[in-house]
């Protein structure tokens, strides 16, 4: 099941196959003709469209060949890191660098591949990009409140239409076919201005490529992305021994030790009925039902929570929170646990330091551990981040 956790067989092969990988994009790029500024520059006047065509290309394969394989249940895309998306900040430094591109002839990803090839111009440039990252990184604490103003963790184009992965991607493969075919006509009307242009396509790879791509677009719609469920049928054997080993049930003294640590972003969902919510819940709890755990809305904000953001779900009937547990797991929300026996021992843990100045059973303090012999848990709280992954252009 994709994707592959390089990092688990060696530090040094993991970075062996990263320098590799490295190595053959910067190859295809340089055999694009992406090392030279007069070839990149070149779009910008419509005189040659290869920048687009190469990247939508790149971008369109990797779309359509991701997704079928999720749909397929080859890939799972819960684990795929989405670079941050920092919507108006990435519209500034997008004009920002748009206007450098056309200057100087490169982005920072091509200015490395013309460097490579010792190209003074390239060199020039690539100069200038750590230095205006560095001068970013530097200033950055100055404007912050716009740097994370519009910030979203996960976003997909999908999530904002608020369509289906499939209709999205079916929506993707039509825009990018038209505007190749818009690069070919362009390319061709500025070669030739007084030339007639030959409207329909005449190289038939050309059709038959972009056939095949709407085609296994449209099936990607047709097949849908796998439920949770389906995805658990397929690759939860991964998991399995997190739940049979209990390594994701806190104990109510972790979780009042968490609750009471500043430096843990702590969201708890009840699972319990309703009535039982009303009756007692633990302060701050939110409750939500099974069938809410399948909510776009929800599952987005469990997973886009920051690196030291733990959920733990609260349910008296195990089965039902190892489900709920199951299900998010298979979204892609880390640091995702259970609470032991949820409320049922809660009252027989805390009833005897009930005296305890200031003791709230739905918010106990922190000091009410003071109460409680060493060793009375076995911590089971392990924070862990998705794999993040970042580029200079993309």
């Amino acid at each position: 099941m994709f994707p592959l956790d390089l990092t688990s067989h060696g530090h040094l092969l993991s970075l062996l196959i990263f320098g590799l990988i490295g190595v053959g994009f910067g190859v295809v790029l340089e055999m694009a003709g992406f090392g030279d500024a007069r070839k990149l520059s070149g779009q910008f006047y419509f005189r040659d469209m290869t920048v687009l065509k190469v990247m939508f290309t790149g971008i369109l394969t990797t779309a359509l060949l991701l997704f079928a394989g999720a749909a397929f249940g080859y890939v799972d895309f819960a684990k795929i890191y989405v670079n941050q998306t920092y919507l108006w900040p990435g519209v500034v430094g997008g004009l920002i660098m748009g206007v450098g591109f056309v200057v100087g002839g490169y982005c920072p990803g091509t200015s490395i591949v013309s460097a490579a090839s010792l190209k003074i111009d390239g060199l020039v440039f690539f100069g200038g990009t750590i230095l205006g990252a560095g001068l970013f990184g530097e200033s950055v604490a100055s404007f912050g409140r716009f740097w994370n103003g519009s910030y979203t963790e996960r976003l997909l184009v999908s999530d904002w239409l608020g369509w289906s992965v499939g209709a999205t991607l079916v929506a993707i493969t039509v825009v990018a076919l038209a505007l190749f075919y818009a690069a070919e006509k362009t390319e061709a009307w500025f070669a030739s201005p007084r030339a007639p242009l030959a409207w329909w396509p005449r190289r038939r790879r050309y059709v038959g490529a972009a056939a095949a791509a709407l085609g296994l677009a449209l099936v990607v719609w047709g097949v849908g992305q796998p439920s949770p469920e389906e995805k658990w049928a397929r690759m939860g054997g991964a998991y399995q021994a997190q739940l049979d080993d209990r390594d994701v049930f806190v104990h109510p003294l972790e979780f009042v030790k968490t609750w009471n640590d500043a430096s843990i972003k702590l969201v708890t969902l009840d699972l319990r009925p309703r009535d039982a919510f009303e009756a007692f819940h633990l302060d701050s709890a939110r409750h939500v039902t099974f069938d809410e755990l399948a909510h776009k809305d929800v599952v987005a904000q469990l997973a886009q929570l920051p690196a030291n953001g733990v959920v733990i779900l609260v349910a008296d009937d195990e089965a039902a929170a190892v489900a709920a547990w199951k299900r998010l797991k298979m979204e892609g929300v880390v640091n995702l646990y259970i609470l032991d026996h949820g409320l049922r021992d809660w009252l027989d843990v805390f009833a005897g330091v009930a005296d305890t100045p200031h003791f709230d059973l739905a918010r106990p303090p922190a000091k009410v551990l003071e109460r409680f012999p060493e060793g009375a848990y076995t911590p089971k709280i392990k924070l862990q981040t998705a794999h993040r992954a970042a580029g200079l252009c993309s």
